[in-house]
């Protein structure tokens, strides 16, 4: 019962950092289970268990392409963390751009001093 919140919220699905970097490591590209181990250099059940968590949180989309299983990331799916994060970008931008006008004010000062 411990796990549920998992799987169904996008922001508690990525919270795991292996899950995160699953989903950097197929961003734009379709990968098999091996492929994924290979790459990341985990061992299969733990690439699996994480692919499975993502999976039902849609994040991860799987096909069948023969015997194996491809797997891919559903961007869509990250849009509500996007949209939340996206607050705080303007913060950011605000306190940055505020960061800078201090910043030439005080070279303007020092230039002036000399």
């Amino acid at each position: 019962m411990a796990r549920a919140p998992t799987t169904f919220d996008p922001f508690n699905a990525i919270a795991e950092p292996k899950r995160r970097a699953l989903i950097e490591v197929l961003a734009g590209r379709e990968m098999t289970v091996n492929q994924i181990v290979q790459r990341v250099g985990w061992n299969q059940p733990t690439v699996s268990k994480h692919l499975g968590v993502l999976k039902q949180v849609g994040i991860v989309s799987e096909r069948k392409e023969g015997r194996h299983r491809v797997y891919n990331v559903n961007a869509a799916q990250l849009k509500p963390i996007k949209e939340w994060v996206v607050q705080f970008e303007q913060f950011w931008n605000h306190s940055l751009d505020q960061l800078e006008d201090y910043l030439n004010e005080l070279q303007s000062k020092g230039v002036q001093d000399e």
